[in-house]
């Protein structure tokens, strides 16, 4: 039986949470693989090479959002799926670990699923992937990003096991003197070397010669006109070839703010489907900026030493900042302009620096402490 639970709810996580999966696989490590849900993972289940979920709790979703703003069915979802949680590691006697990762309603529904509070007589540990990640900036952090920091604080409170990707996101905790904290680097440089290599094998070529990759989907920026505004104005300054990954969610904003005509407009913006990850890992290594508000986009552009525009007004990756190349723009549209001329300038470099997330074989070293 399966001493290992890995819970997996978003495609997010499952991009960063795949080399332990691999690792286990390799080392011929048993593992009960169990899918909230929230995102269809099949295909990249398939891409990776990783066994598909062993249990999927509810239905995948069609599009690439299941909740979209719908707040009430998104409590009611997480009630049922956190237990289902607890019903499905029930069901493993030899249970020792129960692995999540991130900050995502599913991260939420399994820290607590497989926490005390639910399970009183558990014998297993449950860990944490990406641990420590505060967020700083302009607003209160816990208003931005949200929901995401309120449930960063509240999966802390039911973890044992406290896996952070970096030095600082280690000092974060430092408070939790009871919980077991490592510092192991990110699996983000595993994932990105694994799809580097996958990418070898296709076709793939650069979007153009010289342009920008865009993605915007964070939930603070999408509810917010102002917001939504003061992006498209510095989206819409953009002198070279840019390419928007447009999310459903996003698209539905811009129409409904009157914005998304003046995209279609614009001679410099190509609106794009979201591909696959091996395909926008690829580009994002090909482009010459990249513009965006999520987090894990910042995180590769350490990796790929590609400049790039935060929009947003606060970040939970504070080590980016430290370098040359990446600005939290907090949504002041003139310095953000002039920010990304400097970056666009052929007299622009990327100053020396050592990765703040470690080196490749983080995974390894995250199973290696399991065992």
């Amino acid at each position: 039986m399966s001493k290992f639970a890995i819970i997996i709810g978003t495609r997010a996580e499952l991009i960063k949470t795949f080399p332990i999966m691999l690792e286990f696989q390799k080392q011929k490590i048993p593992f009960y693989f169990i899918s909230t849900g929230q995102h269809n993972l099949q295909n990249l289940c398939e891409t990776f090479g990783v066994k598909q979920p062993d249990v999927i709790l509810s239905p995948p979703p069609k599009t690439s959002s299941k909740f979209n703003t719908k707040e009430a069915k998104a409590i009611r979802w997480a009630v049922e799926v956190t237990l289902k949680i607890r019903k499905e590691l029930n069901k493993l006697p030899d249970l020792k670990f129960v692995i999540y990762h991130g900050d995502t309603l599913s991260t939420v529904c399994s820290s607590f699923g497989s926490s005390r509070f639910l399970n009183w007589n558990k014998k297993y540990k449950n860990v944490h992937l990406e641990a420590g990640l505060r967020s700083v900036g302009e607003v209160n952090p816990l208003l931005e990003p949200f929901p995401e920091e309120i449930i960063r604080r509240i999966v802390t409170f039911f973890s044992d096991i406290l896996i952070c990707p970096s030095k600082q996101a280690k000092l974060n905790l430092k408070r939790y003197k009871n919980k077991e904290r490592y510092n192991m680097g990110n699996t983000i440089l595993d994932s990105v070397h694994y799809a580097s290599k996958i990418a070898l094998n296709r076709d793939l070529k650069p979007l153009d010669k010289q342009f920008l990759l865009i993605s915007i989907h964070r939930h603070e920026n999408l509810k917010s006109e102002e917001r939504m505004k003061k992006i498209m104005e510095i989206l819409l300054s953009l002198e070279i070839p840019s390419y928007f990954t447009l999310h459903d969610n996003t698209k539905k904003q811009l129409i409904k703010f009157g914005l998304y005509n003046k995209l279609l407009e614009n001679k410099n913006i190509k609106i794009i489907e979201p591909m696959d990850y091996v395909s926008f890992a690829y580009q994002m290594k090909k482009c010459s900026l990249i513009i965006c508000d999520g987090g894990s986009m910042q995180e590769e552009s350490l990796i790929f030493k590609k400049p790039c525009v935060i929009l947003r007004m606060n970040t939970e990756r504070q080590e980016g900042l430290k370098s040359n190349f990446q600005y939290l723009s907090k949504l002041n549209v003139e310095k953000t302009k002039k920010k990304i001329k400097e970056y666009l300038s052929s007299n622009f470099k990327v100053k020396q620096f050592k990765n703040p997330y470690g080196e490749i074989g983080v995974s390894k070293k995250i199973v290696k402490l399991l065992k």
